[in-house]
């Protein structure tokens, strides 16, 4: 009883003294709103702190028979695939299989008893990460798989794939290992050899590693987020975070393409240019819109902001004490706003100009749904349409329905996206350890 009184008692202290960091803080940047000039839109900005750091997990009850997320008219949603273990990302090969990286965040038994006090726990899967591969194949191509069976299992939470020179490639968080490979085949077994250490471990609050081969197949690229909200551990955590690396195919000349991405996961390009764009999830703790999670090309040598910036030169608060003034005055302002706290995670073009209308070209990112936030945002795929391998237009949702209406309750969680050899969109659903095939009628 006394520890109970005790620890009661620490907490309303806890709460009062947060209450009191609050109104300080807003009140301190009260004048601090700002506005950026994008490529699609004028976005205003409020300022750090107008609104509280809110907690709101999602409670993942999983899709009722029958029921499945409702795309635009003109298409068709229906299961892929289902009893996966968090089925978060997926690569379709040349000879058109598709691999499904199965893996999740492996929190320490602290950690763990943490989510459960907080919900966190009901909002994602936090089991032992299954740390394999699986395949599907789907010869004739009408929506329903031939063949499931495990492609490659033993990893160490495995995202990004790649098949490449006959060479097959992975992302564990903790480095890229590379197999030999022949079209066709449905399983590795040999031993892979490790071309790039990657930093894990410790400080590693992202967790997910994803791969993107370079057009003329001489680079790869490696998307790696940084391992804080906002360099909280220290700084000297996160070399080689928060960046797009670049490599040669044997795992070679590695040097930083893009730097100042807090946590950029789907990387693509944008059909029929040489650009490469990616999504990513921004950082949290400045209120419930800021700062936009985005879309935006990536140019070699830029940065980004994180953790210094965001969205141009709008300094984070937090970092006043560690300020670099001339990072900041590099901080290039991104493409497309896709809001605060959706987690955009996923990234596919429609490379083939496969889908009908508006949708032609089109740039598609999954959210993975918000927890940072008074009220949810996210959990949908949006649409950002393309002309001429530019953002021609604000977001629009694509894939929704994952929410339920009911208090916290959401039915699932999209994450990754890919595209079949027939272009029809695969989106993963982890949280509901699913994957939803979305194609045109008719089709």
């Amino acid at each position: 009883m006394h520890a109970f009184t005790l620890t009661a008692g620490f907490t309303i202290l806890l709460l009062c003294s947060c209450g009191n960091d609050s109104q300080q803080q807003k009140a301190e940047h009260a004048g601090d709103t700002a506005s950026a000039k994008t490529a699609v839109q004028q976005v205003n900005l409020p300022a750090p702190f107008a609104t509280e750091s809110s907690t709101k997990f999602s409670n993942v009850i999983g899709w009722p028979e029958g029921r499945t997320p409702q795309a635009p008219a003109g298409f068709t949603v229906s299961k892929f695939a289902d009893s996966l273990n968090n089925p978060r990302w997926m690569y379709a090969t040349p000879n058109g299989d598709i691999l499904v990286a199965e893996a999740n965040t492996e929190p320490n038994i602290k950690d763990k008893a943490k989510a459960v006090v907080s919900g966190k726990a009901k909002s994602q899967n936090l089991g032992n990460s299954a740390n394999r591969i699986t395949l599907f194949r789907d010869a004739d191509g009408d929506g329903r798989y031939e063949l499931r069976t495990t492609f490659l299992e033993g990893l160490n939470q495995p995202l990004g794939m790649l098949v490449l020179n006959n060479q097959f490639y992975v992302a564990n968080t903790d480095g890229i290992l590379q197999f030999p490979y022949t079209a066709g085949q449905t399983s590795i077994k040999a031993a892979g050899k490790k071309i790039l250490e990657l930093p894990a471990g410790g400080y590693n609050n992202h967790w997910t590693r994803n791969l993107l081969a370079a057009k003329d197949g001489s680079k790869i690229y490696v998307a790696v987020g940084s391992g804080s909200n906002v360099g909280e551990n220290g700084m000297e955590h996160e070399v080689r975070r928060a960046a797009i690396l670049e490599i040669n195919p044997d795992g070679s000349g590695e040097k930083i393409y893009g730097a100042g991405l807090r946590n950029p996961v789907g990387m693509d390009w944008a059909p029929g240019t040489s650009t490469l764009w990616t999504a990513v999830n921004e950082r949290d703790g400045l209120g419930d819109d800021l700062v936009p999670d985005y879309l935006t090309s990536v140019r070699a040598g830029g940065f980004y902001g994180w953790p210094y910036a965001y969205f141009g030169q709008n300094e984070d608060p937090r970092m006043k004490d560690q300020q670099k003034p001339e990072l900041v005055k590099q901080t290039i302002v991104p493409d497309v706003p896709l809001g605060a706290h959706t987690a955009s995670l996923g990234l596919a073009f429609d490379q083939k100009g496969s889908l009908p209308g508006k949708y032609k070209g089109g740039a598609f990112i999954g959210q993975h749904g918000s927890w940072n936030r008074s009220q949810f945002s996210g959990y949908k795929v949006v649409f950002v349409p393309f002309a001429g391998g530019k953002p021609s237009g604000n977001p629009e949702d694509f894939l929704s329905g994952f929410v339920t209406g009911e208090d916290e309750k959401v039915y699932g969680r999209p994450v990754g996206i890919a595209f079949t050899q027939q272009g029809n969109m695969l989106v993963a659903d982890d949280a509901a350890n699913t994957i939803w095939l979305v194609k045109p009628q008719g089709k």
